[in-house]
C-alpha cells in the first residue's frame, strides 16, 4: 500500500534489473520521456506510463510474455497509497457537514481505541503513532478491518499521539472505520458519492469481496508477493484489492486519477476552508520515506518541492506490483500521473519517478 510497507517487496528493484528490462528506445529531447526510458533500460522496470492531461508517454511493455505495448490514459491499474488521498477527501466532507471534528477522539467511532487519545486529525496526518498493520497480516487469508486493527494494537506504538510523524497505513484503516460509522453508509459507497459520482470518475472504482482481477485493458505488474514471498518475482496482477481497504484499494485511470487531482484542489469537492485545512496544516517531512527536502504532509495529500519552483500536491503509493507517483503544480502548471508495473520505490528508480512527475510539470519552464 506504501513504500516500504510490504517487507518483501524491498527485493524487488535489486532482482528485476538487468533480468526482465525490456529494450526501449531513448528519447533525449523529451525530459519526460528520458526518466520513462531510463526507469526501463536501467532500473528494470518492465513498462512505465506518465500522462500530463494531453499526451500519454510510455516505455518499456505492458506485458513481459506477450511484448504487448503498455495500455494508454484509460487502462486501469491500482492506486495503492494514493487512495488515501480520496479517504481524507471523504472524511474532510464529513468534516465540512458537521457529522465529524478534527478534534474528535477516534474511539468515539471505532470502539477498539475506546482508550486511546488520538484523534482524527492525528489520523489524518499521520502523527497517530499507531504501528503499521500490513506488515503483520497473513495475505494468504482474507481478514477484517478489526482484525486487522487489533494486530497494530497488539504491537508497541511508534510514538506517543502527536509526538511524532510516522506514515503509517493503519491510520487510513481506522479512518475507513470512522467514515464507516459516521456515515452509516461504509466507506466505500460514501467515496463513491462524494468523490467519485461527483467528478464523473467512471473507471475507478473498489475491488469486489474475492476479486483478485483488474478490470478493462490494464498493464501486467510483476512483483514479490506479500502472500508467497519464497517465490520471488512473479506476475502479481492479481492481487486482493478488497483486503486493502482505505488505504490503498481503488482502482483508477492515469485519467481518472488526474481529474480526481484538478477537482480536488480545483474546489469541486470541498469548500474552501477544509481544502486549506488539508493543504495548511502539514507536517515537515523532508528525507524520511521517499520524500525529498522541503516535502510536508497534510491531511492525505503531500507538497513536494519542485525544480521549477513551487510545489505539487499529490500522493504516491506502491504496491508489490506497481508504483504511483503524480499530483496537481500550484501556479497553473498542470498535473500529471506517473506509474511503473512494478515497485519503483527505492534509490535510482524512485529518483527516475520522481523526475518523471517533475519534468512534466516543469515541462513550460524548461522550453
Amino acid at each position: 500500500m506504501h513504500r516500504k510497507r510490504i517487507a518483501a517487496a524491498a527485493l524487488l528493484a535489486a532482482t528485476l534489473t538487468g533480468t526482465l528490462a525490456p529494450v526501449a528506445a531513448a528519447r533525449p529531447s523529451d525530459p519526460v520521456q528520458r526518466q520513462l526510458d531510463l526507469l526501463v533500460d536501467q532500473d528494470g522496470v518492465p513498462g512505465a506510463l506518465a500522462y500530463d492531461g494531453g499526451k500519454t508517454r510510455t516505455a518499456g511493455v505492458g506485458d513481459l510474455e506477450s511484448g504487448r505495448r503498455m495500455p494508454d490514459a484509460q487502462g486501469r491499474f491500482r492506486l495503492a497509497s494514493d487512495t488515501k488521498a480520496f479517504t481524507a477527501t471523504a472524511v474532510m466532507r464529513l468534516v465540512a457537514d458537521g457529522r465529524i471534528h478534527l478534534g474528535d477522539r477516534a474511539g468515539t467511532y471505532v470502539p477498539q481505541l475506546a482508550e486511546s487519545s488520538i484523534t482524527v486529525r492525528q489520523l489524518l496526518k499521520q502523527t497517530s503513532g499507531l504501528p503499521e498493520y500490513s506488515a503483520l497480516v497473513d495475505w494468504s487469508e482474507a481478514g477484517t478491518s478489526e482484525e486487522y486493527l487489533a494486530l497494530a494494537l497488539d504491537a508497541e506504538p511508534v510514538f506517543e499521539p502527536g509526538q511524532g510523524w510516522g506514515y503509517s497505513n493503519t491510520n487510513y484503516l481506522v479512518l475507513g472505520m470512522v467514515i464507516d460509522k459516521a456515515s452509516g453508509v461504509g466507506f466505500r459507497t460514501y467515496v463513491e458519492r462524494t468523490v467519485l459520482r461527483p467528478l464523473h470518475l467512471k473507471n475507478t472504482y473498489w475491488p469486489a469481496p474475492g476479486e483478485l482481477t483488474l478490470r478493462g485493458p490494464h498493464a501486467r505488474n510483476y512483483g514479490v508477493h506479500p502472500a508467497l514471498p519464497e517465490a520471488g518475482i512473479v506476475d502479481v496482477t492479481e492481487l486482493p484489492g478488497y483486503e486493502f481497504g482505505a488505504s490503498g484499494g481503488l482502482v483508477s485511470t492515469p485519467e481518472d486519477l488526474n481529474a480526481f487531482w484538478d477537482g480536488l484542489f480545483g474546489g469541486r469537492l470541498l469548500p474552501g476552508w477544509a481544502l486549506r485545512l488539508m493543504t495548511g496544516d502539514t507536517t515537515d517531512i523532508g528525507g524520511q520515506d521517499v520524500y525529498p527536502e522541503g516535502s510536508r504532509y497534510g491531511y492525505g495529500v503531500a507538497s513536494i518541492p519542485l525544480s521549477c519552483g513551487g510545489v505539487y500536491w499529490g500522493h504516491g503509493g506502491d504496491l508489490p506490483g506497481d508504483s504511483v507517483g503524480g499530483g496537481r503544480a500550484t501556479g497553473g502548471r498542470g498535473t500529471v500521473t506517473v506509474y511503473t508495473t512494478t515497485w519503483a520505490a527505492e534509490g535510482e528508480s524512485l529518483g527516475h519517478l520522481q523526475g518523471a512527475v517533475d519534468a512534466a510539470l516543469c515541462a513550460e519552464d524548461r522550453g
